[in-house]
């Protein structure tokens, strides 16, 4: 599975994972991590952009407290309509642009935004697609915050809201030597660097990355850390 492979199942996603379905379960306790985070580092007139940000949950809980200057990147164009039934102050106030991470944020200015944050988005970028990391600490200019399921616990499940926790039971683990498989049985590249590989529900890849590593590796510095129920918090500023 390509890049373009990834990109053609998430703008068609339906069910499980798509806008509805974020919208039906709404803001939960990552949104209100997330607002604290950003209250500590940010101003509330801060430039805000959510990666992935499907139909707007946590950018609806951060509009609701005040943050005005928000903007999303999503693929699936479902996602807006839903927002407009959903969330119809964010869907009028806050900026958002359908496409690929890979290609909107480049054309962004260097430190653009304040705050750049992903919830379970990033997890699903194709190796092919991760020189955009770098791109995301040029355009963030105060914290870049990432919620993702690194494969050290749990399952491979993605991002619910289901009784207030982050992830679902949609994936199993497996007992597999980890010479030849990842975290929680995960394919690992023929290389052994390429990040290790789950799929959720037998389609849709979800890589297993140390954002740690990345983002300190891209110019960073990782100013907080949280474990969550599946998925790990951390929190960046520029160096």
């Amino acid at each position: 599975m390509d890049s373009d492979d990834v990109h053609r199942r998430w703008t068609a996603r339906s069910g499980a994972y798509s806008p509805e379905y974020y919208a039906y379960y709404g803001p939960n306790e990552t949104s209100e991590l997330l607002r604290e985070t950003i209250a500590r580092h940010a101003d509330a007139d801060a430039e805000i952009l959510e990666l992935g940000c499907s139909s707007g949950r946590h950018l609806a809980h951060l509009y609701d407290h005040g943050y005005e200057n928000v903007s999303g990147v999503e693929i699936n164009a479902d996602a807006f309509d839903v927002m407009d039934e959903q969330y119809p102050e964010l869907a009028a106030g806050g900026t958002f642009h359908h496409g690929a991470i890979e290609d909107v944020v480049p054309e962004f200015d260097e430190d653009a935004f304040d705050v750049v944050y992903s919830v379970e988005t990033l997890q699903h970028l194709h190796p092919d697609a991760e020189w955009v990391f770098a791109e995301l600490a040029r355009v963030t200019g105060t914290l870049l915050v990432t919620v993702e399921n690194e494969g050290h616990d749990g399952d491979g499940g993605d991002d619910s809201g289901e009784n207030g926790a982050d992830g679902d039971d949609s994936v199993g683990g497996g007992s597999d030597s980890d010479d030849e498989r990842g975290a929680n049985g995960a394919d690992r590249g023929e290389d052994g660097e390429t990040p290790a590989v789950n799929y959720i529900e037998d389609d849709f890849p979800l890589y297993y990355r140390d954002w740690n590593d990345i983002f300190t590796d891209v110019g960073l510095t990782e100013v907080a850390s949280e474990s969550l129920d599946r998925d790990t918090f951390r929190a960046f500023t520029p160096a």
